[in-house]
């Protein structure tokens, strides 16, 4: 077992000794140093005692700076200053799975990288506290110990001049890359910046090997670079607008973020370039250490290169949830409208849905029809221009969210709480407008039914497995809570279908490809082109939701997990075939309130879960912070007991806006 003690690891440094020998000499004395990871004065203060054994010991610092020497030889520096903490891999997708394996597979010592052998060498984020807290005569001092003063410090000075080379070719290689190149401006598409940046850094390196060395001409070639560098990222940065407004790819954000830091890798690795002697070496190390951390967080990759995806979709939410927040009372009305024509139309899908189980299809089979069956009807309730209450508040959230950038402005709590008012209004409109309908709905069907076929369409063993199922006493809040998710999701797969349809260009390619156009016409196509991009992510979302609420029961059946989807409108619809089929004594059984209660609860929580998911995403999205919530809650409960009714009709006076909600 490998001694911890100083003096048997100093007994061990062999300059002759295999590559991974001195490699695993370096991880123990490291280990060491940082003991348990408690304090860092601890770890300053071993450090502190290895370098006085080093001092007062020659023949020991002998045969320690031929060791070090001959590490430092077997390791190809450059990548560790050049590439340490930047993704290897081009794209966002081979990144991700790239850093998956890394999580899973064990890294060697024995290598001749030194950003891998960095990686084993500082595998805690304690290294970088101690390494950042080294201050200039300790750097010196152990420069010093191990050989590497002056005339030692070429060596290292060649290194940071070749991995700034490396940048220099890498930030090229991202400017000159078609992704980006034919998304930025015109001016920047020129690619000036990245063409003399490469001229501007042979300037810098020849004023830096000029002897005797002209102060002068290497203060302007470094400014020069430093110019060149800016020009560059300002580039770049000019790929935003395109994404902005033509939609946002996570491959080209992840080389646009590559590149940003690859720009501040060049100016941290000059900084080091222009110090005298070994000064700032500890805060260079402590930041690599720092960058190859964040290089191995997957959370870290997903949550900075989908920030933009993620604002966009929120934004494209916001536009949409406006239309379904009613603040007068035609606007109400209205929505009542719209709810009840959902509501009869989901009545219709209740009684598919217990059709398609009667076919006793296998599990999969059964739960893709179920899907196929909310989907249609939700594309039909799109197409009708009518709603569904519980897909609104994935899609309100985001503008409710963005009414928390302007807190600040006079008025502004107001006009947040009036906000509240509104929505939590047309949400009440929406859902009692949907139960209106689906309830009689429903009654009327199951009556054509038993006309025509003389018996309920529901058995009395199915009615009560119904009851069963959606009594208070059970699993159903949990599966109402989990609905809301899904609508959520529902919301996201939207959001990313609209964005990407975007990006695609493909309103452009059906209006305008020949062979489309020769089919369609030129009217028909452009028609067909407008129809969709207006109406793609209101498509995604039913069609998601549905086989969602189809498929997903039937997935976790196969792996034994139970979970089920309860809907409102669906859950009331369903409740109430059963009552049919058990007849007017099923008024006086408690199971059956107890349900009537549960399908309240259910209603409750598809909204609640589904609008904290969507409000939690546009809070990050649109960079909310700083909210006074405190404030805004007492707002809101002054509210409530100051105009209660409020939150359930609205007044009589109010903005003239027109609401155009869609399914």
């Amino acid at each position: 077992m490998p001694t911890r003690d100083l003096s048997g690891l100093l007994d061990a440094l062999d300059p002759a000794a295999p590559l991974v020998r001195r490699h695993l000499c370096l991880v123990r004395l490291l280990d060491w140093i940082r003991g348990d990871r408690s304090s860092v004065e601890a770890a300053l203060e071993r450090l502190q005692r290895l370098i006085e054994r080093l001092e007062n010991d020659s023949e020991l610092r002998t045969r320690a700076q031929a060791w070090w020497l001959a590490l430092l030889d077997g390791v190809d520096g450059t990548t560790l200053l050049a590439d340490h903490g930047f993704a290897q891999r081009p794209a966002f997708l081979s990144e991700f799975v790239s850093r998956l394996l890394q999580h899973v597979l064990p890294a060697t010592p024995q290598t001749r990288d030194a950003s891998e052998l960095y990686t084993v060498l500082f595998p805690h984020a304690f290294d970088a506290a101690w390494l950042g807290r080294l201050d200039a005569e300790t750097e010196l001092r152990l420069a010093a110990a191990l050989g590497q003063g002056v005339s030692g410090m070429r060596p290292w000075r060649a290194a940071l001049e070749e991995s700034i080379a490396c940048c220099v070719s890498q930030i090229c290689a991202i400017g000159y890359a078609p992704e980006l190149r034919l998304r930025m401006d015109a001016e920047s598409r020129q690619l000036r910046a990245f063409r003399e940046l490469l001229l501007d850094f042979e300037a810098l390196r020849r004023a830096l090997q000029h002897r005797p060395l002209d102060a002068v001409a290497l203060e302007t070639a470094v400014q020069d670079f430093k110019s060149r560098l800016d020009a560059c990222r300002q580039a770049a940065t000019s790929v935003y607008a395109h994404l902005d407004e033509h939609g946002i790819s996570v491959d080209v954000v992840f080389r646009l973020r590559q590149l940003r830091a690859r720009v501040l890798r060049c100016r941290l690795l000059l900084d080091a370039l222009l110090a005298q002697d070994a000064v700032g070496v500890g805060k260079l190390l402590a930041q690599l250490i720092q960058a190859g951390h964040n290089n191995r967080s997957l959370r870290d990759l997903i949550a900075s290169n989908s920030s933009l995806l993620a604002a966009k979709m929120a934004e494209r939410n916001a536009e949409t949830g406006e239309h379904y927040i009613t603040r007068n009372r035609s606007e109400y009305r209205d929505m009542l409208r719209k709810a009840a024509g959902g509501g009869a139309l989901l009545s219709v899908t209740t009684l598919m849905k217990f059709a398609l189980l009667g076919l006793g299809l296998s599990a999969f089979w059964s739960g893709f029809a179920a899907g196929l069956n909310y989907a249609l009807c939700f594309v039909l309730v799109q197409l009708l221009h009518w709603t569904v209450a519980t897909k609104q508040p994935a899609m309100t959230a985001p503008a409710m969210a963005a009414k928390l950038k302007d807190l600040q402005a006079p008025e502004a709590v107001g006009d947040f709480v009036d906000e509240v008012t509104h929505l939590v209004r047309s949400q009440v409109a929406a859902v009692i407008g949907n139960l209106a309908l689906v309830v009689p709905g429903v009654l009327l069907l199951c009556g054509a039914y038993w006309l025509a076929v003389g018996h309920a369409p529901l058995g009395v063993e199915k009615a009560q497995s119904v009851l069963h199922s959606l009594t208070l006493f059970g699993p159903t809040a949990f599966f109402a809570a989990f609905t809301g998710v899904l609508l959520f999701t529902s919301s996201i797969i939207a959001g990313w279908t609209e964005n990407w349809f975007v990006l695609q260009r493909l309103d452009s390619a059906l209006r305008y490809h020949p062979r489309i156009t020769a089919v369609l016409g030129e009217t028909r196509a452009d028609r067909w082109a407008t129809w969709l991009r207006h109406n793609i992510s209101g498509l995604a979302a039913n069609v998601s939701l549905g086989f969602m609420l189809g498929l997903v029961p039937a997935i976790a059946a196969f792996f034994g997990l139970g979970l089920d989807v309860r809907h409102v409108t669906l859950s009331a619809g369903q409740l109430t075939a059963a009552a049919v089929t058990l007849g007017p004594d099923v008024l006086k059984l408690p199971l059956f309130w107890w349900c009537v209660a549960s399908v309240v609860l259910v209603g409750v929580l598809n909204v609640a879960v589904s609008f904290f998911f969507a409000f939690r995403l546009a809070l990050r999205a649109h960079n909310v912070t700083g909210v006074d919530r405190a404030r805004l809650y007492h707002a809101v409960r002054a509210r409530v007991r100051r105009t209660p009714l409020s939150f359930l009709w609205p007044p009589r006076t109010g903005p003239t806006t027109v609401a155009a909600g869609h399914g």
